[in-house]
């Protein structure tokens, strides 16, 4: 594996930050209504994603919280795709804008799954065996 030393060399960072900046553009035409609702909303959950992702990264000393960190970021991306849901059958969405977001937060999700089913590929091991000897 190379050496990442931070947490915005991580692809499934880069990935989540792509899709939250989408996110942000795409909702810059949703009805002025939906400013303080769904356009909240969908924002929020998409850039927590990334922001889970970085507190993750941080707590890689511990794997459960890495994992817990990581779940989180998870569950923030599923949402994402349920108010995507929402604003395609609001009609704020077209047809294509929501498959190819909900295509990219899939993308999402199978990167953060992949690294919370092995997470001793990410978290740095502890030498307190070393120092008892």
């Amino acid at each position: 594996m190379v050496n990442i030393r931070s947490f915005k060399e991580l692809r499934v960072w880069n990935n989540a930050i792509d899709v939250a900046m989408n996110i942000f553009e795409i909702t810059k035409s949703f009805p002025v209504e939906e400013r303080f609702s769904l356009t909240d909303q969908i924002r929020r959950s998409s850039r927590s994603v990334a922001a889970n992702i970085t507190e993750a990264w941080r707590k890689r000393r511990y794997p459960a919280a890495f994992v817990s960190k990581l779940s989180d970021a998870e569950s923030e991306a599923a949402e994402t795709q349920t108010w995507i849901e929402i604003a395609l059958r609001c009609g704020y969405l077209t047809k294509e804008e929501a498959s190819y977001l909900d295509s990219r937060c899939e993308e999402v999700l199978g990167q953060i799954v992949a690294m919370i089913n092995h997470p001793e590929k990410w978290t740095i091991r502890s030498n307190s065996s070393a120092l008892r000897s």
